[in-house]
């Protein structure tokens, strides 16, 4: 971050130019050390958006992250379901088939409520 004293130091040294060149210089010589505070400011301000925003790369990695969980979660649920359903229907006909894939759904439900409360 700028020092605090580099808009006194320049203001001294504007104020000595003008008082050396003459005050036909004096539009010019202000312009350029206001040109200089709004460099020092926008500096200021992104370094402090920069401090406080997320690295938009590390969002991204992350939303990359949370979708591949969410496409193993519904790939390993569909796996799942076809030998659970056979499991279930076999021994326990309808309801069992019933309880096995309200498992399944609670599972993936549980996921996406989770998931949106976290965003």
């Amino acid at each position: 971050m700028p020092d605090a004293s580099l808009p006194r130091d320049e203001l001294r040294a504007t104020i000595e130019a003008r008082r050396d060149l003459g005050p036909e210089y004096e539009p010019a010589l202000t312009d350029a050390f206001l040109d200089r505070i709004e460099t020092a400011i926008a500096q200021r301000v992104k370094a402090e958006a920069d401090s406080r925003l997320p690295d938009a790369r590390h969002t991204a990695w992350e939303e990359q992250q949370e979708r591949k969980r969410g496409l193993g979660l519904a790939l390993g649920s569909l796996g799942i379901a076809i030998p659970l359903t056979a499991a279930a229907g076999a021994t326990g006909g309808m309801p069992g088939m019933m309880v096995a894939w309200a498992g399944i759904v609670a599972v993936n439900m549980a996921y996406a409520f989770g998931r949106r409360r976290r965003d």
